[in-house]
């Protein structure tokens, strides 16, 4: 198996780039399936989760093509089957992102139920809600979803939760239906909007996303266009906490300063030094950090997915911290790898008490999930001593050369294989 070995408790300094948006990515790639065209996206993440998506759609019948690392080519006109392989979905959780794409094109959808990072229930009431709203019937059979519909027709849906999964795929689902959908309560992710400037640029009529109602007047035709994917604010984020824990100075590029307000409020709170520009941000990190409380909301609240990053860093900041997980439950499985490294982390519920050490101490950790994963990079960063990260497919689900760009900021961090039958071994 394949770990992470950092040589913790060096300090950050230089430069890092950041790449195409995840979570923007992964709605963006399916939804060219609508335009029944050629579509060019760039600044795609090299990430397995693109990769996965990318493959389900040519076992489907498109034609895609790397024009090059960051640019995708893809030629949905040859898509003739609204099913997607249960062996290739059922391993990523956007993989749900393909029932309003396939919906929107044909009416109807076969796919697997999502996988992913498991970390609390992940229900799809919402989106199904959706679907059903525009005229769509579903049933569940053998761990597939199978949605389909006459026609779709547009409608007024109120989503009982903000949720972003759900306020895309309804996108995605009404954008070729007859007449106007209206989504109220909808998210506000800035990889909405994204979508939404992606499905426009496509020839689709979507108006008002980063609010909380979003009007789609339905089209008849989609054109194939050319779209470049918005800076991931959670890799970001990533970063700006890694020095944060390890302390130093390095300059993010590649970011809209915007997308991350409350993230470097917070850090700011904290004691980090923050200078904003056009489309980077330097994080400077040269005393002891301060005590912070965080509680996670929906955009534009500080987002759960820098929960356990955040996390890491409070583990090491004078007095005592409360995060408040108000999104996901089950969100602190990472606490008990944290502990392993010295932090003094008690969980109630979706509340988490951090009283700050002094120091942490490298030992052999597990990524839970994907965020967690990268919190225990965070952490092994800080720590003195060596620490190893088991699992670390999680965090290439998210993270781009993760490792050769935290090695261009001066961090001891090597990708190593270990045999399995020795570490059976050893046991």
């Amino acid at each position: 198996m394949d770990k992470f070995v950092i040589n913790g408790g060096r300090k950050l300094h230089g430069d890092v780039r950041i790449s195409g948006a995840k979570n923007a990515a992964v709605a963006i790639i399916p939804a060219a399936i609508l335009a029944e065209d050629i579509c060019r996206i760039e600044n795609v993440p090299n990430i397995n989760d693109v990769t996965s998506i990318a493959r389900i759609l040519q076992e489907m019948g498109a034609v895609i093509r790397m024009v090059n690392k960051s640019t995708l080519e893809i030629d949905s006109r040859h898509i003739n089957s609204p099913v997607a392989s249960y062996d290739l979905v059922r391993h990523m959780r956007a993989s749900y992102y393909l029932l309003g794409a396939l919906l929107g094109r044909f009416s109807h959808a076969k796919v697997a139920l999502p996988g992913g990072c498991n970390f609390g229930v992940r229900p799809i009431d919402q989106h199904l809600k959706g679907f059903m709203a525009l005229g769509a019937e579903y049933k569940l059979e053998g761990g597939m979803v199978n949605v389909s519909a006459d026609h779709l027709t547009g409608n007024n849906v109120y989503l009982d939760v903000v949720s972003v999964g759900a306020t895309m795929n309804i996108m995605l689902a009404a954008v070729k239906a007859d007449g106007m959908t209206v989504i109220e309560n909808a998210a506000r992710e800035p990889h909405i909007v994204d979508l939404a400037n992606f499905l426009n640029s496509m020839g689709a009529d979507v108006r008002g996303a980063g609010t909380d109602i979003i009007k789609i007047r339905g089209v008849k035709q989609m054109k194939g266009a050319t779209y470049s994917i918005i800076p991931d604010q959670i890799e970001a984020g990533t970063y700006m906490a890694a020095v944060a824990a390890a302390g130093g100075d390095i300059t993010v590029h590649d970011v809209i300063p915007k997308h991350l307000e409350s993230i470097t409020a917070k850090l700011e709170e904290m004691g980090v030094e923050i200078t904003e520009y056009d489309e980077a941000i330097r994080v400077v990190r040269e005393k002891p950090l301060a005590k912070c409380n965080i509680k996670t909301m929906p955009h534009p609240g500080f987002p759960t997915d820098m929960q356990p990053q955040i996390a890491a860093v409070l583990c090491l900041a004078d007095g005592t911290s409360i995060i408040n997980e108000n999104v996901w439950d089950n969100r602190f499985r990472y606490v008990e790898e944290l502990r392993r490294l010295g932090a003094q982390i008690s969980v109630d519920g979706k509340i988490a008490v951090i009283e700050g050490v002094k120091e942490l101490v490298g030992a052999p950790v597990k990524a839970m999930d994907l965020r967690a994963g990268a919190a225990m990079v965070v952490a092994g960063l800080a720590a003195r001593g060596v620490t190893e990260i088991e699992n670390i497919e999680y965090i290439e689900r998210g993270y781009e050369n993760i490792v050769e760009k935290l090695q261009g900021l001066g961090a001891d961090i090597r990708r190593v294989y270990f045999p399995e039958a020795s570490v059976a071994q050893a046991l």
